[in-house]
């Protein structure tokens, strides 16, 4: 007798709020140790660091970005398959994802490495500032394809329900780079360096307890033959890469944003920098809803639990709501001792501040546009997804940031995206009312032949993109 899937049964809000919960715990530690990163950097007293630290992450950015879309294409097809009663097929599936994330994001971080230099200088790195992101970005892209794969196994936990062990992996990552950073940047006297060398050391720790966790644990990766391995190339290359297409539009708009602040000098690209750190740290719920309904979805759309479905977005909609009003709020109180704890002055405090007090209450639309993604991707409308990803990416952010920068400089290029957000997060979650609706009334009694990626991951922020 198969085992009863975890969320096709239960309290849907319950299930919501016990894999963000825990997925949080996890995805906070890492983005607190990014902080921390940051911070250690900060300390060492040069402005060219911080802003190397911000340019640098805008292009890990992209890298991360794919991972995400590959480990979609695993998640999608191991929680269905779970949902549907067929462990056998999951593990399958999850073997062979497992390979061809590792042979895909080898040959994506060889190429990012050929082009390192002229993509930080198209994005407005120079001087100084360009030669340390160059360094210190050949130190770290090594180790990408071994993040990739720990994602990967991260993601299958989150397919089998075992949010605790899911987080594990991103705990026992940034236990790892919280304790190497000092000693290496400070201890050892290794300065960027240090910091590179940390990164890559808790991506191997990132990767080995997921491992353990789907290998020796649950089972949930069998050693696939090279016709299975061909077979399952199809549906996985079918649902990542329209889900890398959709997860790459983040990262462009994120870039053109950079851009746009270069302008105002580094005092303003690290501020923006310090913004990328502490925007997930804060969000961090946020983040891990969005990947977290993608197997409970997923789950419920193998065992044709439409009602649990509709259940399941309306109680994130509701989450997403609370939770950022909450964060705004003390995001505007803790503007200036977040600002003290970064010696930010000048420029680099000005935007901070500005942010804290403003543009951070956007980021509820945000929310509703990952989760509105995520009922997209898993229930057979990911090109409403790749569409609405791309639209905030570009329309929702080229005009609004330009328009803000060339009118208030540096805050006005965050409150144009801001701005863009809420026009597009707005939108996103009505479709998604439409979508649900669509559903409901057709409420087939056979799955789509399609195979629908999973939700929005906790990392495809990128603001965690330089640490395993």
């Amino acid at each position: 007798m198969s085992e009863t899937p975890r969320f096709v049964t239960g309290s849907t809000l319950r299930h919501v709020m016990v894999m963000t919960a825990t997925s949080s715990l996890g995805l906070m530690a890492v983005f607190f140790v990014d902080v921390l990163n940051l911070l250690y950097i900060s300390m060492l007293g040069h402005q060219e660091l911080a802003a190397a630290i911000g340019y640098s992450g805008t292009l890990m950015f992209f890298l991360t970005s794919v991972a995400i879309g590959l480990t979609i294409a695993t998640t999608a097809q191991v929680s269905r398959a779970l949902g549907a009663g067929d462990a056998e097929k999951a593990a399958e599936l999850g073997g062979a994802g497992l390979i061809l994330m590792l042979v895909t994001m080898i040959a994506v971080t060889v190429a990012m490495m050929v082009f390192t230099r002229p993509m930080l200088e198209l994005i407005g790195a120079s001087g100084e500032t360009l030669e340390i992101a160059v360094r210190f970005m050949l130190m770290v892209l090594p180790s990408m394809p071994l993040m990739a794969a720990g994602m990967s196994a991260a993601g299958l936990l989150r397919a089998k329900g075992d949010a605790r062990r899911s987080m594990y992996v991103t705990l026992f990552a940034a236990f790892a780079t919280a304790i190497l950073d000092p000693i290496l940047i400070f201890g050892l006297d290794l300065g960027m360096d240090g910091a590179a060398i940390a990164n890559n050391l808790s991506r191997l720790a990132l990767l080995g307890v997921g491992l353990y966790g789907v290998i020796s644990v649950h089972r949930m990766i069998a050693i696939p033959s090279a016709a299975t391995l061909k077979l399952a190339a199809k549906p996985y290359f079918a649902i990542g890469i329209p889900a890398v297409m959709t997860q790459l539009a983040t990262p462009v708009g994120n870039a053109w944003v950079t851009r746009e602040i270069a302008g105002f000098g580094d005092q303003a690209v690290a501020g923006w920098a310090i913004i990328g750190r502490i925007t997930p740290v804060a969000f961090g719920a946020i983040f891990a809803l969005s990947g977290a309904v993608g197997p409970i979805l997923g789950q419920n759309l193998g065992a044709r639990r439409f009602d649990r479905i509709r259940s399941t977005m309306n109680d994130s909609f509701k989450v997403v709501v609370v939770y950022s009003l909450i964060v705004w709020a003390l995001l505007a109180i803790l503007r200036n001792p977040i600002s003290d704890v970064f010696g930010a002055e000048g420029a680099t405090r000005d935007l901070i501040s500005f942010f804290c007090l403003f543009v951070a209450g956007t980021f509820l639309f945000n929310g509703m546009l990952f989760v509105a993604n995520a009922a997209f991707n898993n229930l057979g409308y990911p090109v409403y997804s790749t569409i609405s990803n791309w639209s905030r990416s570009t329309l929702g952010v080229i005009p609004f940031v330009s328009l803000g920068a060339s009118w208030y400089g540096a805050n006005g290029a965050i409150a144009g995206s801001g701005v863009g957000a809420a026009v597009f997060g707005i939108g996103a979650m009505l479709v998604c009312f439409k979508v649900m609706k669509t559903i409901e009334k057709s409420n087939p009694p056979e799955a789509p032949t399609a195979p629908p990626p999973a939700a929005h991951s906790p990392f495809s922020t990128g603001k965690a993109a330089t640490l395993g």
